[in-house]
């Protein structure tokens, strides 16, 4: 099925029902029938009750039935348990879709797990396509159809897709206060058919929006959500619940989908290059930057003000997101001195003081004088500034942010939204969503540091020798293993490595060794080898006495110089397995300095991942060090990610550490956790 065809009937439907039509305002079967109404909406209305005959000037249908043409578009709101039965009638009726409105589904527990069931085996069977249940409808200004609420006819720019009816109202009420109004609002729910993969598909190709916002909480369909993020051309804005543990439960309880590990999630978007929002105030602002701002040339930003404190946020907001606000140059700084009042602070900024309030027009002086020399102007109203809005030109190279002024900034607010020029209300908030242009430029920030996700409970530590001999076969030199169950097996081994040798416990139960004593290094003889025998034997059994304990594995030592990083690969339950890489040894949960990275990857993305940790300079010979063998380690990486992919069974490998020389590199010490 053609999925933007298919969902033609519910964006632009030629008729719709209201199936639970009600005669009493205030109820949502009265208002959503009035909205489509008061709306404007062209094609025929149908509102269906079998117990009233007129309803705002509108003839009432006993059934879906009896409609004198099939709508194309049903809006249910009736109780959940007639719902189905509902559906079913619309299909045979020739209804092509629906919005089920009404809640009491997977959202209400396990009777309304089976109803939501049921409703989904009859979407299969008749091919119905059906937004919700437990949802706020569908608003398609461009369209004049309102399915939902409030009432908002504007037609604007922004998609906007939310698994949250509060949050997407929350969203529409902004966006009708500024006056952008939206391009489409559609309110997903429980997602028993629709869902955010379909309507990014769909959003990307309308030629009424330019830009596409979405809350998030869970994905249903990975596979289609990653290929409609690799599809999607326009700017996508993402506001991503779920980020922190307890979070992530509510959201998977919420809309019974897996939130997913926020780390997974951070180097998909980065992947797939989505702006994401880490408030729903920056889902909104992001958007509406996107949509109404002209982008940027560069990053120089010159900044005019009427507040020096407003001009000192912007400051600091601009450098932490990399935008640059150097001083005017010589000559420029002369012309701006000769023009301004003497009291007039000339820099970056250029603080016009509360003066400016009885001549508006200073503003417009400075940023045609300063227009040639930089990239976009930041004009920051910080008083009551009657005329502001005449000032500034609606497409220009202007940020324009506007606080602290009273009934006259409400008056001339209202004036720019009329003149279609974005506000935003506070330096921060402006200056971070212009800085969303240059997100993905060529050499964007790291990502979010995060510590190596633990193995889940279930899993099978590999044996140290089998996880090292897979290791070196993948085409990464790992440190051999070989179990030794007591002393004399022990110093045999080492006989045949020759010294020194490290011992290191041998134990399913205990993934972290050197937490319970369990390693020795640097071993010069047979004695030392015997006595660390029973040193790591009385530590682990004194601090884990209920650990299995097979004795303890024997390898070279490895030779000295080399940095200690961690290289690994955890296996997301969605997305699959992800590279893992960061500052290793026993440093790497104390700093956290990692990075993850979607597999299969790039040169330019594995680049990126190097240089994304905070201890990236100290693999380019930071201080004297000598420089490490990066090609080497990137080599390592693909090795790795070659191996994960071969190896669906196993869910996380990490070598650690990892030792990187200034001419190659050398597993020390191998983990592998399997499913099976």
């Amino acid at each position: 099925m053609d999925t933007l065809a298919s969902l033609e009937p519910i964006f632009r439907p030629k008729s719709v029902a209201v199936i639970g039509a009600s005669t009493a305002p205030g109820k949502l079967g009265h208002d959503i029938l009035a909205n489509l109404k008061n709306g404007g909406f062209a094609g025929p209305i149908y509102p269906i009750n079998p117990k009233a005959d007129e309803i705002l000037g509108l003839k009432v249908y006993k059934s879906i039935a009896e409609t004198p043409a099939p709508a194309e578009l049903a809006v249910v709101v009736i109780p959940a348990k007639i719902v189905t039965p509902t559906l079913e009638q619309c299909a045979a009726a020739g209804v092509k879709a629906a919005i089920v409105i009404t809640g009491g589904f997977a959202e209400a527990g396990e009777a309304g797990e089976r109803l939501q069931d049921e409703m989904a085996q009859v979407i299969r069977k008749t091919g119905l396509r059906v937004v919700g249940p437990n949802c706020q409808g569908v608003n398609h200004p461009h369209h004049r159809m309102c399915a939902s609420w409030p009432l908002i006819t504007t037609a604007g720019k922004i998609a906007f897709a939310s698994q949250s009816g509060t949050v997407g109202a929350a969203f529409m009420d902004l966006a009708a206060a500024e006056k952008l109004g939206v391009s489409c609002f559609v309110s997903l729910g429980n997602r028993v058919d629709v869902d955010e993969a379909e309507v990014i598909q769909y959003f990307n190709a309308d030629p009424d929006t330019k830009v596409i916002a979405l809350y998030l909480e869970g994905v249903k369909r990975p596979s289609y959500f990653l290929d409609a993020l690799s599809d999607c051309r326009k700017p996508l804005v993402i506001l991503k619940a779920g980020r922190t543990f307890r979070g992530s439960l509510a959201a998977t309880s919420h809309t019974k989908s897996l939130a997913g590990v926020d780390a997974v999630y951070e180097a998909l978007f980065r992947k797939y290059k989505v702006y994401r929002a880490d408030t729903l105030e920056e889902l909104f602002d992001f958007a509406k930057a996107l949509a109404y701002l002209t982008p940027p040339k560069g990053r120089s930003l010159m900044i005019t003000t009427s507040s020096g404190g407003a001009a000192i946020l912007a400051i600091d907001e601009a450098e932490k997101n990399g935008l640059l606000t150097p001083e005017p140059g010589p000559s420029l700084k002369t012309r701006l001195r000769d023009m301004l009042p003497a009291h007039c602070a000339v820099g970056n900024p250029v603080d016009l003081t509360g003066d400016v309030m009885s001549d508006a027009g200073l503003y417009k002086k400075v940023m045609d004088e300063t227009r040639t020399e930089f990239d976009y102007q930041v004009v920051i109203f910080g008083d009551p500034i009657p005329g502001a809005s005449e000032v500034v030109t609606p497409g220009a190279d202007e940020l324009v942010i506007f606080l602290g002024g009273a009934e006259v900034e409400r008056q001339e607010r209202a004036k720019l939204y009329d003149k279609g020029i974005p506000v935003f209300p506070t330096p921060e908030r402006g200056v971070k969503a212009l800085a969303q242009f240059f997100r993905h430029s060529p050499a964007p920030a790291g990502l979010r540091p995060e510590a190596p996700i633990p193995p889940a409970a279930g899993l099978r530590l590999l044996p140290a020798a089998e996880a090292a001999e897979m290791i070196t076969r993948a085409g990464i030199p790992a440190a051999a293993a070989p179990l030794a169950a007591n002393a004399e097996e022990a110093v045999r081994l080492a006989q045949e490595f020759g010294y020194p040798v490290a011992l290191k416990v041998a134990s399913p139960d205990i993934p972290h060794k050197t937490d319970v004593g369990g390693v020795q290094l640097y071993l010069m003889d047979d004695e030392e080898v015997r006595q660390a025998f029973k040193e790591i034997m009385a530590s682990v059994h004194l601090r884990e006495r209920m650990a299995t304990v097979d004795g303890v594995t024997v390898s070279p030592m490895a030779k000295p110089g080399g940095l200690e990083v961690i290289l690994g690969v955890m296996t997301d339950p969605q997305y699959g397995p992800t590279l893992m890489f960061g500052l290793g040894g026993i440093y790497t949960e104390i700093y956290k300095d990692v990075g993850f990275c979607i597999l299969p990857a790039t040169d330019e993305e594995l680049d990126r991942l190097i240089k994304s940790i905070k201890g990236y300079p100290l693999l380019t010979g930071f201080r004297g060090q000598p420089k490490r063998d990066v090609e080497a380690l990137k080599v390592a990486m693909k090795a790795l990610a070659t191996f994960a992919q071969k190896h669906p069974e196993l869910d996380q490998i990490e070598l650690n550490p990892l030792l990187l020389y200034d001419k190659g590199l050398f597993a020390v010490d191998v983990r592998i956790f399997s499913r099976i």
